[in-house]
């Protein structure tokens, strides 16, 4: 089968490439929507280092879309199935690393092809199946809702159980996502947002409380709380973190900074506290989120308020244009309905 791949050569520069592919046993999917991440940017803008940029380059971006399936060759899909394409691929188990750590995995769009292809071929094992009915421009960015999916599910296995407090930090996309899932996974808990941004903050209508991370004075301790700043707003937002958290509470880290970030060590060993990391998902957590839009439609709803634009891809031009119109956007999601 004959395909054409899209693909980044250099910064801000695309270039088409027809590939062949080989669809035994596997599914080919056309994309519909795709949703920009900031580690797509990364690449786009050329932010990365030389060595990453020239050891990964050539390279089709893109990690979050869905599609619909063209043909199934094992039989377990049927033409024009919604479905979600997962971008991790592993390549071998293991009883104790999930496939999202395995160094060996590959992942779409960091040193491997992405979605901004005319079809993908994947194994049915790396599609899973979504709602007919579903807002499509929404759950382009299913794959971001799995990863803090991902890290509710590996906090609910390690935090103690007093869970009355949960803190969040972060007013950006992942923070939203985050506060959302507790909010629905956790309705017993009070989720506590803390953000540098009021504007963003007046949309988290679904939480206990907001904070302006500069206006903490008589805000109650928290007994477990979740980084989602990332970047130059990790050191500080982790610091706060230790000071505001409750002894022997749980530390979620989601941030990603390209810079070493200082930690307050004497703190968390007289707290006792739990750091964990997470990054990226696995079948099981996109599953879980496909399971959580079916059972709280609501949350779709609520997700829509993350949709920045939703832009129609038609030539390579447009890709360009599409990325160069996501620097600019203040928060959200931009989506691309890919007609290419």
């Amino acid at each position: 089968m004959l395909n054409t791949v899209y693909r980044l050569v250099a910064p801000r520069s695309f270039e088409p490439v027809v590939t062949s592919l080989d669809t035994t046993g596997k599914v080919v999917v056309r994309p519909t929507h795709l949703s920009i991440c900031n580690a797509d940017q990364r690449y786009y803008q050329g932010t990365r280092s030389k060595e990453v940029l020239d050891k990964k380059l050539p390279m089709a971006l893109i990690h979050e879309g869905i599609g619909r399936v063209v043909s199934d060759d094992s039989g377990l899909f049927s033409s024009g199935d919604c479905v979600v394409m997962l971008p991790n691929a592993p390549v071998e188990d293991d009883l104790n690393i999930a496939e999202n750590y395995l160094r060996s995995s590959r992942f779409c769009g960091s040193g491997f092809d992405g979605f901004m292809q005319e079809s993908v071929v994947l194994p049915p094992e790396r599609v899973v199946l979504l709602p007919q009915d579903i807002n499509r421009e929404v759950a382009a960015f299913t794959e971001l809702v799995s990863v803090a999916t991902h890290a509710i599910s590996r906090f609910e296995a390690i935090a103690h159980e007093g869970r009355a407090r949960i803190g969040v930090w972060g007013d950006g996309n992942m923070g939203f996502i985050v506060s959302l899932l507790l909010h629905l996974l956790l309705p017993s808990s009070d989720i506590i947002v803390f953000g540098r941004n009021e504007f963003k903050l007046n949309d988290f209508t679904f939480v206990k409380e907001t904070h302006l991370v500069d206006d903490i004075a008589d805000v109650d301790l928290v007994d477990h709380a979740f980084e989602c700043c990332g970047g130059e707003g990790s050191e500080r937002a982790i610091d706060q973190i230790i000071d505001l958290i409750n002894p022997e509470g749980t530390v979620s880290l989601l941030g990603v900074s390209e810079n070493r970030v200082p930690i307050n060590t004497r703190m968390v060993l007289e707290k006792g506290l739990r750091l964990f990391g997470s990054s990226r998902s696995g079948r099981a957590d996109f599953e879980r989120t496909v399971g959580l839009y079916r059972a709280h439609p609501e949350m779709l709803d609520y997700l829509g308020a993350l949709v920045d634009s939703v832009n129609s891809v038609e030539r390579i031009a447009d890709i360009s244009a599409v990325f160069e119109r996501d620097i600019r956007k203040p928060m959200g999601k931009t989506v691309m309905t890919w007609n290419i």
